[in-house]
């Protein structure tokens, strides 16, 4: 894990890459070293609005590109600002469901002065797939992502 975040390191300190480019980097890697990560991606709030904007992302097409706050597990970590795993989606009665394929979602928070301004989601194929180690690993990136933003 410590060689992982090294690499999401140096993508986030890279100076050839614009904030977007770097975003989309730090899915594919995680797509590529982690087999159970099946959908990686980033939503951002929408300006003033009480709502995400999907940002960078690797995996199938979604068409919630917008999710309002409270609605499904983005939007519940929204207003929780708490890191929430859920380990089998068809117990979760508040989920937006992306992909029949989809059987786990870890969505992890994003803050910047103290504000929650986005999230690192990805869904996995697999029932209960995600670790301890992976939430460490996602809040820890999740806290480096805010320093580039």
């Amino acid at each position: 894990m410590s060689e992982l975040k090294k690499r999401l390191s140096s993508i986030l300190e890279s100076p050839k890459h614009n904030t977007e480019e770097k975003l989309e980097k730090v899915c594919h890697l995680l797509d590529q070293e982690i087999s159970y990560f099946n959908w990686t991606g980033f939503y951002f709030k929408n300006g003033d609005k009480d709502e995400l904007i999907l940002g960078p992302y690797v995996g199938a097409t979604t068409d919630h590109t917008i999710i309002p706050y409270g609605k499904g597990i983005c939007g519940q970590v929204a207003v929780s600002n708490e890191t929430f795993v859920v380990p089998d989606v068809n117990e979760e009665s508040n989920y937006l469901s992306c992909s029949i394929d989809t059987k786990a979602e870890i969505v992890v928070p994003i803050f910047k002065d103290g504000k929650n301004i986005g999230q690192i989601d990805i869904d996995s194929h697999k029932i209960n797939p995600f670790t301890d180690e992976d939430r460490e690993l996602l809040e820890w990136l999740c806290n480096e992502v805010s320093k580039i933003l």
